[in-house]
């Protein structure tokens, strides 16, 4: 195997796989969301829930869209540049993604376009439940994925025969243990996600003093969710860190920069990790606090890198600075998500410009969050692909050249560079002309039936904003 090939296999898969996680991380928590704000506008009455809802709707379905096109290339490059895991791991990996596209899809498919097309066609109750219908798709859709990739972190229920992994337990596959605490972790960051970008856009328009009735539900609701939401995904977080203390040593030893056995251990806050020496420098260490966070225990003994052999030891640099990213990121929203929350409450938020400025600045930290998490535990589990069963070294194409990985590695980035570029352009204009409701179907000219949305059509941020 040409290992340039391979190196350009993983640069390329890594590629895809950052872009695509961006937008399902970003509709998920946005599309349950979404069935909140319709459940209260069904309730309520208030035309600014109702202006709120278009609004992200417009939003949500070009990310969606997004998402979808990013993802399609993947299944791909699994046949293209890793026909060997297809093989060895299609028994398994091929029927749960049919489970996806048998259940996610389906749903998401079957109502996203009444969402789109059918409120003045269907029954308020009937678009309620299609709202709920395409956030329980976009639900399914992540827990489905994160079964396959729990799979492969910590594989079970399977049998080796002929040459190809076979599942022999259902039931353990997609009840396991691992699934059950990586999955709501995911989820909730997908939560977290949706509540920032939907707070940091509230702050926005209260900072420019424009809708102000839409941006007071967005910031208000937006804190509340992260409020609520951060410490569960902290908690979980927490148990993800568990199986991996118990089921990957290896990885949990390279996050936390632990190269030699330690009992007690102490929990390194920050080093620079080097490899060549085996050994940390610029450490600064607590000491205990290693073997209360690994074990729940004061004197436990905890292994180091030095205990595997070095072909089997993955890369220490990423994992154990994207960690601590990923920790940074989640401590700074909690921070603003509680103080936020707080003066909210109290009546004072709106007149907390700092305060808005950081929210408003905040809604990159939890993509970034996302992203070093999806890097800790991905390179982390490095060098296998399938943990203990399947090097990445040997899954790769065997005739895959670099001269055609390097071919579609540049496609690849040149695509998702154009369709990147018109998301954010397209979804930044829809940001900046704001919750502004459509005017209603009378309006629009007979032999023209979309003039309704022209742009001569829409009211002025002015009637907007006096939405509520």
């Amino acid at each position: 195997m040409d290992p340039i090939a391979l190196l350009l296999s993983r640069v390329q898969f890594a590629f895809t796989v950052s872009f695509h996680i961006i937008f399902p991380s970003f509709t998920i928590g946005l599309a349950a969301w979404l069935t909140v704000l319709e459940a209260l506008h069904l309730a309520t009455g208030r035309p600014a829930y109702r202006a709120v809802f278009e609004f992200w709707l417009r939003i949500f379905a070009v990310a969606f869209g997004l998402g979808v096109v990013s993802g399609i290339v993947m299944a791909f490059e699994f046949g293209t540049n890793w026909s060997v895991l297809s093989r060895m791991t299609g028994p398994i990996q091929g029927p749960l993604l049919t489970y996806e596209t048998f259940t996610a899809f389906a749903l998401e498919a079957s109502f996203f376009g009444i969402l789109l097309f059918g409120r003045s066609r269907v029954p308020p109750w009937l678009y309620l439940v299609s709202t709920a219908m395409v956030a329980l798709g976009t639900t399914l859709s992540a827990f489905w994925i994160m079964v396959n990739n729990s799979w492969m972190q910590t594989p079970v229920g399977y049998a080796l025969e002929n040459g190809a992994f076979v599942p022999t337990d259902w039931a353990a596959i997609i009840f396991s243990p691992v699934v059950w605490v990586r999955f709501p972790h995911m989820l909730l960051a997908a939560y977290v996600t949706g509540a920032f970008c939907v707070a940091a856009t509230g702050a926005w328009y209260l900072l420019r003093g424009t809708f102000a009735a839409e941006a007071r539900i967005m910031l208000r609701m937006g804190l509340y969710l992260a409020a609520v939401a951060v410490p569960l995904q902290i908690g979980f977080g927490h148990l993800v860190g568990d199986y991996v203390h118990d089921r990957q040593p290896a990885k949990f030893a390279a996050i936390e920069g632990r190269w030699h056995d330690e009992q007690p251990a102490g929990e390194v806050v920050l080093a620079l990790p080097d490899p060549a020496s085996e050994s940390n420098r610029y450490e600064l260490k607590i000491p205990v606090l290693g073997s209360l966070i690994g074990s729940m225990s004061f004197d436990s003994k905890e292994v180091g890198l030095t205990d595997f052999p070095p072909q089997d030891r993955p890369p220490v640099l990423v994992p154990f600075f994207a960690f601590r990213i990923m920790v940074g990121c989640g401590l700074v929203m909690l921070a603003l998500a509680w103080i936020g929350s707080w003066l909210s409450r109290k009546g004072r938020i709106e007149r907390c410009r700092p305060l808005l400025w950081l929210i408003f600045l905040s809604f990159p930290l939890p993509f970034i969050a996302t992203l070093t998490g999806w890097y800790t535990a991905e390179i982390g589990r490095q060098p296998w692909v399938v943990t203990g069963l399947l090097r990445t070294a040997d899954a790769v194409t065997p005739f895959l050249t670099a001269r055609s990985a390097a071919t579609s590695l540049i496609v690849f980035g040149a695509v998702y560079a154009a369709i990147f570029a018109f998301g954010i352009f397209y979804i930044h204009r829809m940001l900046r002309a704001g919750p502004v409701p459509l005017l209603p179907p009378a309006a629009a000219h007979p032999r023209r039936p979309l003039s309704i949305l022209d742009d001569d059509t829409v009211p002025d941020a002015g009637h907007a904003a006096a939405g509520e």
